[in-house]
């Protein structure tokens, strides 16, 4: 019995070590160096080809390119039927529908069309595609303890991630795989996760890997309620 302790004893050092002598800023440039080798993100300029799947509704078809140097975002979405394009400049927005580039006011408001949805496509897009390097925005507050976790049964490095007022105010943490600090699981909550905000929000499971620009991004991102684990959907990188 002495000796299967003193062996679990020995498995599980590494793993305590790393976590221990880990600031939050060494494990977010291990994490950095791991999905942004070269540096890419500041200066990318690229295209999405992305597949989002939810349950009981048809699948959408978006084309997303992101430029960050000259501040431009453009999304063309298709669903079924309804093909909406969103184009957004520093200083302009554009919106078109079913290759109408001047819907009337009717057809914006039936179908939800607006230039803040649009910044929200850009934020959500630009945000989660370039994580964990937006990690380093101002405005972001990161806990300085790295935390360990388990999720489904994994041991996690973790990190907490909270928001200047007027950024957000959702509690984010993200988990990193200790061997190669690849970014695999993130997650938020509405509020404080051990009072009222625990049952609200959503973790979002990063599997496979894809390179975009020379950024490893994750291919499927899978979504789920924190709450009773309900499946929301899937969004795939198709390039």
């Amino acid at each position: 019995m002495l000796f299967r302790s003193l062996i679990l004893s020995l498995l599980l050092f590494p793993f305590v070590v790393i976590s221990q002598e880990l600031s939050a800023n060494d494990l977010l440039d291990k994490a950095i160096a791991y999905h942004d080798p070269f540096g890419n993100w500041e200066s990318f300029s690229g295209t999405l080809l992305i597949s989002s799947e939810t349950p009981e509704k048809p699948s959408r078809l978006s084309e997303v390119q992101i430029d960050l140097p000259k501040q431009y975002f453009y999304m063309k979405a298709v669903r079924d039927t309804k093909t909406t394009e969103y184009s957004i400049t520093a200083d302009q927005c554009e919106i078109a529908f079913n290759g109408e580039t001047d819907p009337s006011e009717a057809i914006k408001k039936e179908n939800n069309l607006s230039c803040e949805r649009a910044n929200l496509f850009k934020n959500y897009y630009t945000y989660l595609y370039g994580l964990p390097m937006k990690l380093k925005d101002p405005g972001t507050i990161i806990s300085e303890k790295v935390l360990r976790k388990k999720f489904k049964g994994k041991e996690y490095l973790v990190l907490q991630a909270g928001y200047d007022e007027g950024v957000g105010n959702d509690v984010w943490y993200f988990y990193f795989n200790p061997e190669n600090y690849a970014m695999e699981i993130y997650q938020f909550f509405k509020g404080d996760p051990s009072g009222k905000g625990k049952d609200a929000g959503e973790y979002i499971l990063l599997i496979e890997e894809t390179v975009v620009e020379g950024i490893k991004m994750p291919k499927n991102r899978a979504w789920y309620y924190n709450k009773d684990d309900q499946y929301l959907g899937t969004d795939s990188i198709k390039n």
